[in-house]
Order: structure tokens, then C-alpha cells, then sequence
């Protein structure tokens, strides 16, 4: 929990995702369409990815990928950001966390 804790805030937006999941690539390519460049972890790709799928688990996110932070806070996976692209909080949450600027 500890690493998962360290990694949400190296960046303003971080996505756990796995290489091969359709849901993952679609929430990047939403936040990469703000301007955003989020720091991306490909648990199917790193070395203790196991481990952070058993720490999202235990945060309660289920399905374990995508999972997006902004401001090192958990927003949640694909139907928690979609749901804010929906209401047009998403862009606020990306510039208040200062991915973003305009």
C-alpha cells in the first residue's frame, strides 16, 4: 500500500493499466486529449506488478485496471472517470491537480 501510496503522487495524473485491456487505452487516450501526459504503469509490464494489482484490490477497486489518480487522490476506474467526463468535472479535477493549464 505504501508503494501504491508513493507512485499515485509522482505525477498529476497516474493510470494503473494493463498493455492488453481496451477500457485502459481508452481512459489514456481521454486524458491525453486534455493535454495531460500521464505517468502510465503497465502492471502486465512491471517487475512487482502483482503487487500493486493486490493494493488496488484492497482500496476496493474492482475491476483492478484502469484505475487513474489526479492530485495523488484515487478518482477510480473507467465508469468513475467517465462519469466526470460526463458532468464536466474532469477538466476542473485536471487543472486544480496543475496537468493541465487552460
Amino acid at each position: 500500500m505504501e508503494r501504491l501510496s508513493m507512485l499515485s503522487k509522482q505525477n498529476p495524473v497516474v493510470i494503473f493499466s494493463k498493455s492488453s485491456c481496451c477500457m485502459s487505452h481508452t481512459l489514456k487516450t481521454l486524458i491525453c486529449n486534455y493535454g495531460a501526459n500521464p505517468l502510465v504503469y503497465e502492471l502486465d509490464e512491471e517487475p512487482k506488478g502483482r503487487e500493486l494489482e493486490n493494493a488496488l484490490m484492497r482500496l476496493g477497486c474492482n475491476p483492478v485496471v484502469p484505475v487513474v489518480f489526479i492530485g495523488g487522490q484515487l478518482v477510480g476506474g473507467a465508469n468513475e472517470v467517465m462519469e466526470r467526463q460526463m458532468n464536466g468535472t474532469l477538466r476542473n479535477m485536471l487543472i486544480q491537480a496543475n496537468a493541465i493549464w487552460v
